[in-house]
């Protein structure tokens, strides 16, 4: 994802952006399509107004027809109300397809959000994306509702005066529209000027969104070290280059705006000198030359709004090429065209000579191959970094593999769907994520429709159930922001029921029990004894006390697997997890000493 706020040479056209937004107003062509009906008509009656008044100067006025003077006022008025109606109903139409529209932008963001891989968060700013969702989708819905509208209105209006004048007198025409070329000229520079401008601008926007999200999110750590001044002036500083891009791109529009109306000005001024010469010719009557001069003022407003309506195109277009940006980006880890289901699976787990890679140059994983079957636990120890939680993310296809294979019963997970894939393997990791939501639907999070007697007796098994009651209103209890009024045991262990309640027949634990107290991990392990049940089981894990029991545990290094054995096997082997076992005694680790060290053999 483009990170910095410079428009690139490779950035698509304007034209193009245009075309991709008006995809999605297909659904809404007839809401659409009455919207320009309605403008057609207000336009139309707008333009009948100053041809009755130059026709009552000179009838009603001219020749003394006071009766037609009436008529005409009336009619005057008629088409007023008329313009209002028409007006009205164009409003409404326009932004109800623009409202429509931009709730499908939005909505198609959030869901390609969703379904993007893994490596695309990886590298993706969480204020970047809430900028693309909110603040670029907002300037579409502007520029659709009140920008797309006015534009084609005046195109319109230019075109249908220009009839009516050219008609009246070719040669006052000419001098009516002479400025126009310098004003089309002028709009299309400040609006070329300004899709930069705004693009940085939006940049800025997401980047204080990401400083916004970090500080609250970490609030703790900022009053811990007491950086409250340095996190606000963090903020006081994005938010001022924001406000610079902000006053820089209406800078230019507020030069652009008084230039405009100077221009009209003239425009007037060359209509009455000439105009007067060819009433005094006797080429122009009083009314004709009255009409020019109320065009001229009804051209006023919409050519006024030119700058402001290529600023709404500017923010427009930069938000949309920032929206598809995201919405047009190649999905990494893609469902097979014909995926196939995984009834009644029975967790027989393997890798087959796995090799990964995050960059297609350092490989991450070499050659890792070992099988898990039902009711057999195997445990991945190593050093920080090995690639230990790597292998666990390759096994529901959050990263494809590199090379080799990975199997569920025999069948690749590249073939099967991803409901069937990550329906089959649970996941209970260090870092547990809670929504904002009840306890009952926390737990029943992969199982929305389950009841409240199933959610209760994953609660039991996972050493939660007297907690939860212990609540002021038990299962239903409001969670803080990812679970901050919960202990981490309490954490691990609502994550455990929310697993238990999947019945997955594969399991994942990634060091769930690193964090917390040994009183704490006895209950997490008696809720996983449980969970762990008759399943495949894969560990992670940073105790040796956690992976004692395991039926086979894999040494991980530099990203292979450098020993395998059973933990006696593997003490008496005298190399890497021997090592891992003695820094561990001497740490003070709640490891039972229940075997010599290597020193003592």
């Amino acid at each position: 994802m483009r990170q910095n706020g410079s428009a690139e040479s490779s950035s698509p056209s304007g034209a193009v952006i245009f075309l991709k937004l008006l995809r999605f107003l297909r659904l809404y062509r007839w809401k659409m399509a009455g919207a320009l009906v309605c403008l057609l008509a207000s336009t139309g009656f707008s333009l009948i107004i100053p041809r009755i008044a130059g026709k009552a100067i000179d009838i009603g006025v001219g020749e003394g027809d006071h009766r037609f003077l009436l008529l005409a006022g009336l009619t005057v008025v008629g088409a007023a109300v008329l313009r209002g109606g028409f007006t009205y109903l164009q409003s409404y139409l326009g932004e109800s397809v623009a409202a429509r529209a931009s709730f499908d932008v939005k909505n198609a963001i959030y869901d390609k959000i969703q379904r993007l891989s893994f490596d695309y968060h990886d590298k993706a700013d969480t204020g970047q994306l809430m900028s693309r969702a909110t603040v670029d989708v907002e300037a579409i819905r502007w520029f659709l509702s009140f920008g797309m509208l006015r534009s084609a209105q005046l195109g319109i209006m230019l075109v249908a005066i220009a009839v009516i004048l050219f008609s009246t007198n070719r040669t006052l025409a000419l001098v009516s529209f002479a400025c126009l070329p310098v004003v089309a000229l002028r709009a299309l520079s400040v609006g070329s000027r300004t899709r930069a401008m705004w693009l940085r601008v939006q940049q800025g926007i997401g980047a204080l969104g990401t400083i916004l999200h970090e500080n609250l999110s970490g609030i703790r750590l900022v009053k811990a070290f007491h950086r409250e001044d340095y996190e606000s002036e963090r903020f006081s500083h994005g938010a001022r280059e924001v406000y610079r891009g902000n006053i820089e791109a209406n800078r230019v529009y507020s030069i652009n705006t008084p230039f405009m109306a100077f221009l009209l000005v003239v425009t007037s001024g060359l209509i009455l000198w000439r105009g007067g010469h060819e009433v005094v010719a006797g080429r122009l009557t009083q009314g004709e030359l009255a009409q020019f001069l109320l065009y001229a003022v009804m051209l006023a407003g919409p050519v006024r709004l030119i700058g402001y309506l290529g600023g709404l195109a500017s923010r427009a277009v930069s938000g949309g090429e920032r929206i598809f940006e995201v919405l047009e980006t190649e999905v990494a880890v893609k469902e097979s065209s014909q995926p196939r289901s995984l009834p009644g699976a029975k967790g027989m787990l393997k890798l087959d000579h796995v090799s990964f890679s995050y960059d297609s140059r350092v490989p991450t994983l070499s050659d890792i191959s070992f099988e898990v079957m039902p009711g057999k636990v195997v445990a991945l120890v190593g050093a920080t970094g090995s690639g230990k939680t790597t292998i666990v993310n390759l096994i529901p296809r959050f990263y494809d593999v590199s090379g080799g294979s990975i199997t569920i019963d025999g069948i690749d997970i590249r073939e099967l769907s991803f409901s069937a894939l990550r329906r089959s393997v649970g996941m209970v990791q260090q870092d547990v994520f809670l929504f904002s939501a009840s306890v009952h639907d926390n737990i029943a999070y992969g199982v929305p429709e389950a009841t409240r007697p199933e959610v209760i007796a994953a609660a039991r098994s996972a050493q939660l159930h007297d907690f939860i009651e212990s609540l002021p209103r038990g299962y239903d209890t409001w969670v803080g922001e990812r679970g901050i009024t919960l202990s981490g045991g309490q954490r691990q262990r609502m994550a455990i029921a929310r697993t238990l309640l999947t019945n997955p027949p594969i399991l994942i634990l990634d060091d769930a029990t690193s964090s917390v107290d040994t009183g704490t991990e006895h209950l997490i392990q008696k809720a996983l004894a449980t969970l762990m049940h008759g399943r495949a089981t894969l560990i992670i894990a940073q105790r040796l006390s956690s992976v004692k029991r395991a039926d086979l545990i894999l040494v991980i290094d530099n990203g292979r697997i450098v020993e395998r054995g059973t933990h006696e096997e593997l003490l008496s082997s005298g190399r890497h997890y021997q090592r891992i076992y003695d820094l561990q005694l001497r740490a003070g680790s709640a490891l039972p000493s229940d075997r010599p060290t290597r020193a003592e053999q």
